[in-house]
This record gives C-alpha cells, structure tokens and sequence, in this order.
C-alpha cells in the first residue's frame, strides 16, 4: 500500500465530542453539555460542530430556527393579501387564505414580504402545511385581548413551543420525527390583523433550515411521507460560516458537503432499532460501495483530500419510520467544515485551493525547520 491511508469512512458520531448533547440555555440558544465524551483516536473535524451543522438544525437551529415563521413577519401595513388556489387576489381580509386555513392545508408563498400568502394542493409544491389554527383569545386572562399589544418575537417563539409542538404531534399521531426533515413553525396574524381584534395563529410544518425560514418547497403531506432527513445524491448543502445551511446549493456554487447515495437501513434491520455501532458498520460498508464509482475511481477520494461521512438514527427516528441516511463526502476544517467549490465527481476547489494529493510511494521526508542542521549522509 502506497502511502498513508485517509481515515475515509466515518460516522458523525465517531468524532470527538460527538456524543455530547446540546442543551437549550434559558436565552433561547444551544449550548453545548460541558462534559462532552469523546471517541479516542480522532483528530478531525471537532464533531460538536459537525452535528450541529447536521442535526441541530433538526430542532430548531438556535433562536432564528426555533421562532421561524412566528416572527419572520407576514405583516405589513395592509395585512395578509392572500388568495385562494382557483381564484384571483381575494377582495379584503375575510376570505383569505391565512383566516380560512386549517389543518391539512397547505400554504405557499412568492415572497414573504409580499404576503402573497395562498393555498394549494398538498400534491403541488409548497412551503408550509397547517397541523392547528389556534385562536388566542379562547384562553384565560388579558394577555390576549382586546386592545392587547402585538406580542414580540420572543413571545411567538414560546407560544410556538406551547402550542404547535403538541398541535404537530397530535396531526401526525405522534409520529413527528425530532430529528427528521420537518420542523415545527407558526404564522402569525401580523401586527395589523392584531390591531383589528384578529388572535388567531396557524401552527405547522416546514422543510428543516438552518436559518429557520421556510424557503424550501416540499411535495405531498408530511403524514404521507418519509420524514428521514435525505437528500437525493447529486445535492450539494450550502455552507455560512463554515457550517452546513442545510439548504441545496448548486455545486458550482461554495457548499460544505455533498450526497453521493441514499442507503434504507429497514431491510437491514427488522427487529428493534439498531445500535449506532451496527449502523456504522453498516454504513461504513454501504458508503465504501460507492464512493468510488460516483468519485470516478478508487483513488479519487484520497486525491482529493475528501472524507466519506455519514450520520445515524437515533430510537426516536427509528420509532416514527425515518429509517434512511445519506452517504456525504466533505472535508473538515478547524472550525465546522472546508469550503468546496465544484462537485466531487469532478475538479474542486477546497477553500480555493486545488486539492494536493498525498504522495503515491514511500514517505514523504518534510522540510527541514529554518536553521536546522543538514541531515547525516
């Protein structure tokens, strides 16, 4: 064997510090556990980093994630202009879309800003489907009524958690995926509405972001799908601040890492929920499979400097169905992830800079330090 070999195959969760857990601090955001355990042996990636850029997202992506649509607006001086799927723009407030959405409707929207608000068919691509519509003012007290002030962000965000967490579960039976494609948002009635006496707030479900925004469209409702967070290979998942935007981006474009398979664990494993070390074996098998042929060669991975990664499925996904992991190849840096420019099948750039491939035969003698003595013939 030629060289040093890449510790190509890896699960997220092999990595250092990848067993720690992210706890929620009062202010909103994660923080990580201060007794992480970590795997000996490693050296890459710092994976507390890595699985936020992979999973965190999942629950709610620090405090943009958790508030979502419930302070992201859908408010401006005219209130909600929406419009029903058949029709044109609706003549007033009263037959809008958002006040006649309920559960099992399916909302989209052009540009938020412009509160083009309208339901379509669950089949069409949309951004947000309805679990709830919550009328505040049915609950005790005067935090909500008449002549109330518009709650702030921070407000929405617990009325949120109070309320569209358990409207999610109890929509889907109690199958919502933590840690799966979806997570739990809310439209709120936008500061004009509230002024006019309306209390009324959609919970809902939406494509997972690390910015916390809907703005990745979806087909078909959740209830009827495969909450396993994949992607079809061939996506490349953006990159900001070298951590995963959780959102495709063309792979010309700078992206963290990208999808070279899809693997179902279900035929695998048909009895109780695998342990991760099964998982991992598995993958490790399913991804080496692969890899080559989608990189061009047995090489190129090594040439190229990447590592093949995956990550796993924990009891709850296990539970509500999400038995699917994707196969990922990237490149870890200090701090989260490598820029990569261009897809993995081909040229790249890594951090704007061609990949240099380790030597192909014997070891490679560095340097010598600046001053050092020459080395004994």
């Amino acid at each position: 064997m030629h060289g040093p070999e890449p510790e190509w195959g890896e699960s997220v969760s092999d990595w250092p510090g990848a067993d720690s857990e992210w706890d929620e601090s009062p202010s909103g955001t994660f923080e990580p556990s201060p007794t992480p355990r970590r795997a000996a042996g490693r050296t890459h990636l710092p994976a507390h980093k890595m699985r936020w850029g992979l999973l965190a997202v999942a629950v709610g992506a620090v405090l943009a994630a958790i508030v979502t649509l419930s302070i992201s607006g859908f408010r401006n001086s005219h209130g909600l202009e929406a419009h029903e799927p058949a029709g044109g723009a609706a003549g007033g407030r009263v037959n809008t879309a958002f006040g006649t959405a309920t559960a099992g409707d399916c909302l989209t929207w052009a540009d938020p800003r412009t509160l083009d608000l309208s339901k379509v068919n669950c089949a069409d691509k949309h951004l947000f489907e309805v679990t709830a519509d919550i009328d505040l003012a049915d609950y005790p007290g005067r935090e909500f009524g008449p002549g109330t002030r518009f709650p702030d962000s921070l407000r929405f965000a617990e009325l949120r958690d109070e309320h569209c967490v358990t409207a999610a579960q109890t929509y889907l039976g109690g199958r919502l995926d933590p840690r799966g494609r979806f997570v739990v948002g809310m439209i709120n009635p936008g500061e004009p509405a509230w002024t006019s006496g309306d209390r009324t707030i959609r919970c809902g479900l939406q494509l997972v972001s690390a910015t916390g925004n809907a703005t990745q469209d979806t087909v078909g409702r959740v209830r009827d799908s495969d909450q396993s967070r994949i992607w079809d290979p061939g996506t490349c998942i953006g990159i900001n601040q070298n951590l995963p935007t959780n959102e495709p981006v063309d792979c010309a474009k700078p992206h963290a890492y990208e999808v070279i398979s899809t693997v179902d664990l279900g035929p695998q494993f048909t009895g109780d929920p695998p342990a991760a070390t099964d998982q991992d074996k598995f993958m490790q098998n399913q991804c080496a499979r692969v890899a080559g042929s989608y990189m061009g060669g047995a090489d190129s991975l090594m040439n190229k400097t990447l590592t093949v990664f995956w990550d796993d499925l924990d009891v709850r996904s296990w539970l509500v169905g999400s038995h699917k992991l994707n196969c990922l190849v990237g490149k870890g840096a200090q701090d989260g992830f490598s820029s990569i420019t261009g897809s993995a099948k081909g040229n790249i750039l890594i951090d704007g800079q061609a990949p240099v491939p380790p030597p192909k035969s014997g070891r490679s003698t560095p340097a010598p330090l600046p001053g050092a003595a020459a080395p004994p013939r």
